[in-house]
């Protein structure tokens, strides 16, 4: 496996901005009028990949005069990780083509597949943790790597249901991926909640066992309750309103374990107003700054 990412050095099309520290929300362009406006917001923005796969038009319009002014975060949603086949050679052609495009300050992808065979399925689907995955997961993220020329960020899941065929923890295979291919991890941590609830296990025994130190931006995330049909509760990673507290509480812990990390506040469903996100991006903003202090200079400790 390749634990070293060549990158091409080449004349930038925007700023280089800093990412460190910042909090940031999703990019909607309803929302761009809004931004364009306010003088006062200071983060960045993330916005999925394959929104932008196209070669032109107000979407890519717009997303430069924000590239503009903000750092940016590309978040792929459809390359399917975990898939059984090999990567779309032309999803992650245009994948490539945008980071070399807006010279994102972030770029990751989910834990997760969506494809079999040539069906796409719009989900993110939960895969055994086996020894034959970790090969199929780890070969993939290289060609990814390959093919932007520079590390990626590997989110954990969401899920609903457990393989009894996995041989590995969710923690110790994601340290195993960043070991066998030196790619970063985005901590969801709203993700953690969901899934520790589902499975009536402890979100704080995750965070424990979760490889810290490889955390290059973190998620928050409002999500949904449901009654499974027994008689219990399920959440769903709906990202359909504002963080809830146990998420805020779990965040904290976590900043004050690793010190500020690129915070990122998803909201994809029921989109309020830019002040709305702004404000979750703020209390994110807030909390990492409050543990600042504890913290040298340049460096984070796990």
């Amino acid at each position: 496996m390749n634990h070293h990412v060549s990158t091409v050095n080449a004349p930038r099309r925007f700023p280089r901005f800093t990412i460190d520290g910042l909090s940031g929300a999703s990019f909607k362009p309803e929302h761009f009028e809004a931004i364009s406006k306010d003088g006062a917001f200071d983060g960045f923005l993330e916005v999925h990949a394959e929104n932008y796969m196209g070669d032109g038009g107000p979407p890519h319009r717009q997303l430069t005069v924000m590239r503009e002014r903000f750092p940016l975060s590309l978040h792929g949603v459809c390359m399917s990780i975990g898939g059984q086949g090999e990567l779309d050679a032309d999803h992650l052609a245009r994948f490539a083509a945008l980071v070399h495009r807006y010279e994102p300050a972030l770029v990751s992808e989910h834990l997760a597949w969506s494809t079999h065979d040539d069906v796409f399925l719009n989900d993110l689907l939960p895969l055994p943790y086996t020894s034959e995955t970790l090969e199929r997961v780890c070969a993939h993220i290289d060609q990814v790597q390959e093919a932007i020329g520079r590390p990626l960020l590997l989110e954990n899941p969401s899920t609903y249901l457990l393989f009894e065929e996995s041989t590995y923890s969710e923690t110790d295979f994601l340290e195993e991926v960043t070991e066998r291919t030196g790619c970063g991890l985005l901590l969801d941590v709203n993700n953690v909640f969901v899934s520790a609830t589902n499975h009536g296990t402890s979100a704080m025994d995750y965070l424990a066992q979760f490889p810290l130190e490889r955390i290059g931006e973190i998620h928050l995330a409002g999500h949904a309750e449901q009654d499974d049909g027994e008689g219990h509760v399920l959440l769903i990673d709906s990202h359909d309103g504002p963080v809830a507290d146990p998420v805020w509480k779990l965040y904290e812990i976590v900043i004050g374990q690793c010190g500020p990390v690129p915070t990122l506040v998803e909201w994809d469903n029921d989109i309020p107003g830019w002040p709305v996100l702004k404000s979750e991006a703020a209390a994110a903003r807030s909390i990492m700054d409050r543990h600042a202090s504890s913290f040298m200079l340049g460096r984070r400790h796990a």
